[in-house]
């Protein structure tokens, strides 16, 4: 299943199915938005977790070490793969997580502002891309310029949700689970303005990524922590494992449905 109302302008003369080959970014279909909720939450609880087994700077230091080699992966693959490409994700989630919390623990820095500085980190992301490439679809991310621009926003977002969600659980004093559910209220507000107003649906899209930071690590972290914390307590390892292993799940099926939709394309595509 597609999701046509957050495809780009690009796109809408093409199927609904259609993804470009040269693209190595992964279609907007069901599973897109599940596996991305998955690496949110198991971001957060994964991150938590290395921070105090290891401390939070060697967490940050190894977890960059891994992120710089996945994105190296990602990069230098020449077509979509579902497993590099939702491990160069489930890194972003990891690093980007550690350094957020690294902002406002090893600085001092409030949720607040971190929120703040992030979301303007992200807009100039959004401007440079903007300006250098004329879209912002990720639908025409089939350069290697534009692969940048998408990683580099995709780590702010993670970067942005993270400080986001923290601000709302931990300084308006919400707490994990009325979190997660506004948030989750958020990110469907762009299906109801895409169907109502017309909303752009490249904003609709990059909407709904950022807010999926914000519900997937709040319901995470309202099931990791622990129940004087307003959680259920099962622990972030037993969290981290469970979603990896739901990811994993995930991303085989995509694959395979992937290998599949190709091979019946060229079984059905006319010999010269």
């Amino acid at each position: 299943m597609t999701f046509p109302f957050l495809s780009s302008p690009d796109s809408q003369t093409h199927s609904p199915l259609s993804h470009s080959p040269l693209s190595k970014v992964a279609a907007i279909t069901t599973s897109f938005w599940i596996i991305k909720v998955l690496s949110t939450g198991m971001g957060e609880t994964a991150s938590d977790f290395l921070a105090h087994r290891l401390g939070p700077l060697p967490a940050v230091a190894l977890t960059g070490s891994v992120f710089i080699v996945a994105l190296a992966l990602q990069l230098r693959a020449k077509c979509y793969a579902a497993p590099l490409y939702w491990f160069a994700v489930i890194m972003v989630s990891v690093f980007g997580t550690l350094a957020a919390d690294a902002v406002h623990v090893g600085f001092g820095v409030p949720y607040w502002a971190s929120t703040i500085g992030f979301l303007l980190a992200l807009g100039v992301i959004f401007t440079l891309w903007q300006r250098s490439e004329g879209t912002l679809s990720i639908h025409s991310i089939t350069t290697r310029r534009r692969e940048l621009f998408y990683w580099a926003a995709v780590l702010a977002t993670f970067a942005l949700g993270t400080a986001a969600g923290d601000f709302t659980a931990r300084t308006l004093g919400l707490g994990w689970l009325t979190s997660g559910l506004l948030f989750a209220a958020l990110m469907a507000l762009p299906v109801l303005l895409r169907v109502r107003l017309n909303l752009s649906p490249v904003l609709a899209f990059w909407w709904a990524y950022v807010i999926t930071r914000p519900v997937g690590a709040s319901f995470a972290d309202w099931v990791a922590v622990p129940h004087s914390q307003g959680g259920i307590g099962l622990g972030t390892g037993v969290v981290t494992l469970g979603l990896s292993g739901l990811i994993l799940v995930f991303v085989l099926v995509s694959a395979a449905h992937k290998g599949r939709s190709s091979a019946q394309s060229e079984a059905l595509t006319p010999a010269d």
